[in-house]
């Protein structure tokens, strides 16, 4: 394969979010963190390392030869397995909102669910590149679900619900568009069904998601209290909303605003047009990358382009689809806008793969 130029438009407009969610970040943080921590800027000072560091692995990815990351991909996805362990021993893993899902290092703490995520995508592009061909063959469609199924088994123990979910949807839709038999996935969505029960069953808070979902004002001060004020800041921000930093809900009233619902502060703040414009870009990043998957010709980058841009679009979509009340409420963030260094690292880290692939497309955006 012959390198040619990245696709400099997609490059530009990721950074472009990312120094817009490091202000989001702030104008939704800093009333909390003037309360909690005496600073307002506390979020956004954490925030910003994340960036940097991102940023710096970002390029880096970019300029790597991507034959290494393939080389190395069962490794990745043990390490990403072992990571998994570890976080449920306790004295290692850090238990935050009731989720063992976090492993500290010093004064900061790292998602391993997160790179999980990455490590799957990798792995099934992995897979499909050498016998995407096999899919047909009951047993080989086992073995790839088993590995999903493994890393999914492993998160739930934490439990991260909204993260295994992302996981198990991106990879069904990698596997989908790979052309595996749709019996395949009458099944496994019978299965989903009986399984997501079997969750919502086994632990009560989740039934409570379900019913604030149904119904938020059945328990407007409980389980339902997030949705409501979630709409409470989307609902009156009108065309262009009230300015930035100037939203009413982050004053105590929608809980970490800075985290899952920080798309309910965007529309808050910049309204109908501010919300569309950010769906907008998200989509071009999407649409940017199953472009790319298209115009490569190696099936291991066509995969793994595929797979991001499933990744990000299952994400993005799950994300809004809780704040403006039409899917019930995971636990999952904003891409790039929703404070967490794990989340921005790894979501930079896919796209710094999806710059490099645009190197080798025929058709490249200069």
């Amino acid at each position: 394969m012959v390198k040619k130029h990245i696709n400099k438009k997609l490059f530009i407009t990721i950074i472009a979010l990312v120094l817009f969610g490091l202000l989001m970040v702030y104008s939704a943080s800093n009333v909390v963190a003037l309360y909690k921590y005496n600073d307002k800027a506390y979020f956004l000072k954490r925030q910003l390392i994340f960036a940097i560091i991102g940023i710096a692995i970002m390029i880096v990815i970019i300029n790597i030869d991507l034959r290494k990351i393939y080389k190395a991909t069962t490794f990745i996805y043990v390490i990403a397995l072992i990571m998994l362990i570890l976080v449920l021993i306790p004295g290692i893993g850090i238990i935050r909102g009731g989720a063992r899902s976090w492993i500290g290092i010093g004064s900061f703490s790292i998602q391993p669910s997160e790179f999980m995520k990455l490590a799957i995508i990798l792995l099934i592009a992995k897979y499909l590149s050498n016998n995407y061909k096999d899919l047909k063959k009951p047993l080989e469609f086992i073995k790839v679900l088993a590995l999903i199924v493994i890393a999914f088994g492993l998160i739930m123990l934490q439990p991260d619900f909204g993260t295994g979910l992302v996981l198990v949807l991106s990879s069904i839709l990698l596997l989908f568009c790979a052309g595996a038999p749709l019996k395949y996935f009458l099944i496994l969505l019978g299965m989903g069904v009986v399984g997501i029960i079997v969750l919502i069953i086994s632990a009560p808070y989740r039934l409570a998601r379900i019913l604030a979902f149904l119904d938020p004002w059945s328990d407007p001060l409980g389980s339902g209290f997030q949705s409501i004020q979630s709409l409470f800041a989307i609902a009156p921000s009108g065309l262009f909303g009230l300015g930035y930093n100037n939203s009413m809900q982050k004053h105590f009233f929608l809980p970490e605003p800075q985290n899952d619902f920080i798309f309910a502060i965007v529309c808050e703040e910049f309204g109908l047009v501010g919300g569309l414009v950010v769906i907008g870009v998200f989509a071009y990043i999407v649409i940017e990358s199953i472009k790319i998957a298209l115009h490569v010709d190696n099936k291991y980058l066509k995969f793994l382009a595929l797979g991001i841009g499933l990744s990000l679009f299952t994400q993005v979509f799950i994300n809004i689809g809780v704040v403006i009340g039409l899917l019930p409420v995971t636990g999952i963030t904003l891409p790039i806008l929703s404070y967490g260094g794990s989340s921005l690292v790894l979501t930079l880290m896919f796209l710094g793969i999806i710059i490099n692939i645009s190197q080798y497309t025929e058709e490249v955006k200069k």
